[in-house]
């Protein structure tokens, strides 16, 4: 068999099926979303994504909410979190560099909170009713608001992976 006939060549370039591009995005959402929603985003028929829905809800990859008017699927924050601090931990970051990076979040903040004088992303937004605003300077502190919500997720998930950096350890470094 020559290299062009494997079946390892042909796994690789094979395309992501509808059901895995329905665990990447409903993986990926930060808030809750209806089946409907994610079946767009990942550009599958809605019939089969139900099924792959509620499988990932019984793996515990993720929850649902049947209270409302439709029900909404979002990600188990938790297992993402420690996902992403056991990546930081095993990548080619140290404890020191991650601390450095808390300091780089951290000061950016403070930076939006002096120059907006104000203490949280929706106080930001509550600076929007300035009629005064231009609608580029409006949609610069939308983004903005956006960045420092990403940013305070991000130092939470930081601060962990520095603060069990030991835990977090390959178990072959133990």
């Amino acid at each position: 068999m020559t290299g062009g006939e494997s079946g390892f060549e042909d796994s690789m370039e094979r395309q992501p099926t509808g059901e895995d591009r329905v665990r990447m995005v409903a993986r990926q959402v930060s808030e809750p979303r209806t089946a409907n929603w994610i079946a767009s985003e990942a550009d599958w028929s809605h019939g089969p994504i139900k099924r792959v829905l509620e499988r990932l809800v019984d793996d515990g990859i993720l929850h649902h909410n049947d209270t409302g008017a439709h029900t909404t699927y979002f990600p188990d924050y938790r297992r993402q979190a420690i996902t992403e601090a056991i990546r930081l931990r095993d990548s080619d970051h140290t404890a020191e560099g991650l601390t450095e990076r808390l300091t780089d979040l951290k000061a950016q903040i403070s930076d939006w909170e002096d120059e907006f004088d104000v203490e949280s992303p929706n106080q930001l937004r509550g600076t929007l009713v300035d009629e005064t605003l231009e609608a580029d300077e409006e949609d610069r502190r939308r983004e903005i608001a956006r960045e420092w919500e990403h940013l305070q997720r991000r130092i939470e998930i930081v601060g962990f992976a520095v603060r069990e950096w030991d835990f977090l350890a390959p178990t072959t470094d133990r």
